[in-house]
């Protein structure tokens, strides 16, 4: 009983395998192609749709964690209003614009999916007890990537330092000259620094 199932079985399977494996009758292989380049454009652009829906600020500040912390700082920033009239919003800074950087960050960014959905940081005490640690691993990565967000708008090669303040100068030909990146020296840029920070975190 039990033999002639399992051979049933393995019947089954080559027959389907098989099947699978043989042109179809009734669809021409030009049909099959066009059906096959039709569903991978519609995957495509449904896909990157809602990627490019999950990389606007608006989506950022959904989560009432970000929307009554960090960005309620960010918008007394020069990022958010200045004489120009540029504003750097939370993707600019946190999402890296090329495809494969920012697949891998979008991985990252499951983690933090993660944490709301279990209330890591869902009151004002916990961001707190936790900003310390969120902060440092955003200057690790921005570190790990020589600030590549940042040099989207920003790059020494192309500051006039002789039109900076002199301390601004001093400051960029230094980095400059020792190879240093935006995020050793602007980690309170566009949010407060946290409390608790050690000489090393300073830079």
């Amino acid at each position: 009983m039990t033999d002639n199932s399992s051979d049933n079985k393995q019947q089954d399977r080559g027959g389907l395998w098989a099947s699978l494996r043989r042109p179809s009758m009734k669809y021409s292989l030009g049909g099959l192609l066009v059906v096959g380049v039709v569903l991978g454009v519609v995957f495509w652009g449904g896909f990157n749709t809602a990627l490019e829906a999950t990389n606007t600020e608006k989506f950022c500040i959904s989560c009432h964690e970000m929307e009554t912390n960090v960005y309620q700082e960010y918008k007394k920033t020069i990022h958010y209003t200045n004489r120009t009239g540029v504003r750097a919003t939370c993707p600019d800074c946190h999402v890296p614009k090329d495809w494969t950087h920012k697949m891998i960050r979008k991985v990252q960014a499951s983690k933090e999916v993660w944490g709301k959905l279990t209330g890591t940081i869902d009151t004002r005490e916990k961001f707190e007890a936790k900003r310390l640690q969120l902060a440092r691993n955003e200057w690790k990565r921005m570190k790990a990537s020589d600030s590549r967000e940042c040099r989207n708008c920003h790059s020494l090669e192309s500051m006039n330092t002789e039109t900076q303040k002199q301390r601004a100068r001093k400051q960029h030909e230094m980095a400059r000259d020792d190879n240093m990146t935006c995020i050793d020296c602007h980690k309170g840029i566009a949010h407060q620094k946290p409390e608790g920070m050690t000489e090393e975190d300073e830079g």
